[in-house]
């Protein structure tokens, strides 16, 4: 994706309208620009889960998803300008900056956004048992 011209891309508009990712902000996460930072950073570091799936598209700066693999076991994904990645609702996940500590990110959601973080332990949730057989392959 041209993270340079995110307003105008044209394949970040047709993902858009594929996948119905009607609502977007952006947010910078670095100690001058974001308030509460020092708390947010640990936040974002807990172990957590969402009830829907988390779409964030880096505009500028680097930083790490780490995600739980099948066998429970940490994936750390790098994350750069121009990537996207998005996280299926249930997977368990933390986000972290890199040695940059900077990262400027547009949050995409289907609908109104929903901000709820479930720490872990939060395998009761429907979305997680749904993730659960995703990966055993039942989905």
């Amino acid at each position: 994706l041209d993270a340079d011209n995110y307003e105008t891309d044209p394949c970040l508009k047709e993902i858009r309208r594929a996948e119905n990712y009607s609502w977007m902000d952006i947010v910078t996460i670095h100690k001058d620009k974001l308030p509460n930072y020092e708390e947010k950073i640990k936040t974002f570091y807990e172990e957590h889960l969402h009830l829907d799936d988390e779409i964030r598209y880096i505009l500028e700066g680097s930083g790490y998803f780490d995600v739980r693999d099948k066998d429970d076991k940490w994936i750390r994904i790098s994350m750069e300008k121009g990537d996207m990645i998005t996280l299926p609702a249930g997977i368990y996940h933390r986000f972290t900056l890199d040695e940059n500590n900077y990262v400027k990110a547009m949050r995409l959601f289907v609908g109104e956004p929903v901000w709820t973080a479930y720490n872990r332990p939060a395998d009761d949730f429907p979305a997680r048992k749904q993730y659960m057989k995703f990966l055993a392959g039942e989905a």
